[in-house]
């Protein structure tokens, strides 16, 4: 993959999705489409907006017991992302089924710790762990149970990396390093990210909210 910046559509609006699709399509590796996006437009808009031309990242965070989570991903069977997650949270049996059902060629990586949640959230959860530390314990989870890698935030990547040499790596909550954190935690520019060993970056505020998100998205390509 030539260019390894995704750019997170988090919106349920179509026209605004392609919009932003169409203008940054030259500057960009893939489109993530999310939840908002997916629970609006369903499996008709994924499919629309495969006609960009543009890898797709399926967002969907799936998380229940191992059946519902592997027939859920047969039912997605024809849409066929390039990438799709699952949390790891679910336990091994459920990150085996989830890659068990996936379509050959889609990588399937478990969210480890979102970037909104600290070490407060974290223990008001019930998870005494410190979020690096979570974030190494399911690593380690996701690896044994066969799925292609994880997502963390880029405080975690060199870590996890170092645990997982041949992962694959998703990295959100990137902010170049003049852009607004939002509700984001845990966060690095990235050009930070890549050199800690991120496989992909996962960027959407700092480009879909931009006034020229073309340009956005150019100035973020030329920092890596």
């Amino acid at each position: 993959m030539t260019n390894r910046i995704f750019v997170a559509l988090d919106t349920p609006d179509m026209v605004r999705a392609r919009a932003i699709a169409q203008r940054v399509r030259h500057h960009v590796g893939g489109i993530k489409l999310g939840l908002e996006f997916f629970m609006a437009n369903g499996r008709h808009g994924v499919t629309e907006m495969h006609e960009l031309g543009l890898p797709i990242f399926l967002d969907l965070k799936l998380h229940d017991i191992p059946n519902t989570v592997a027939k859920a991903i047969q039912a997605l069977r024809g849409l066929d992302p390039a990438i799709l997650t699952v949390h790891a949270s679910g336990g091994r049996a459920m990150l085996e089924d989830a890659k068990a059902a996936a379509p050959l060629g889609t990588k399937v990586v478990a969210v480890t710790t979102l970037t909104s949640l600290d070490a407060n959230d974290l223990k008001t959860i019930g998870c005494a762990n410190a979020p690096h530390e979570q974030v190494l314990r399911l690593t380690d989870l996701a690896r044994e149970s066969g799925v292609d890698g994880i997502v963390c935030s880029g405080e975690e990547v060199a870590a996890a990396h170092k645990l997982w040499p041949k992962g694959f790596f998703v990295v959100p909550g990137v902010r170049p390093a003049d852009g607004e954190i939002g509700d984001q935690k845990r966060v690095v520019t990235p050009r930070a990210a890549l050199d800690a060993g991120a496989s992909i970056l996962v960027i959407g505020r700092p480009i879909t909210a931009a006034s020229d998100p073309d340009a956005a998205a150019r100035a973020i390509s030329a920092t890596l």
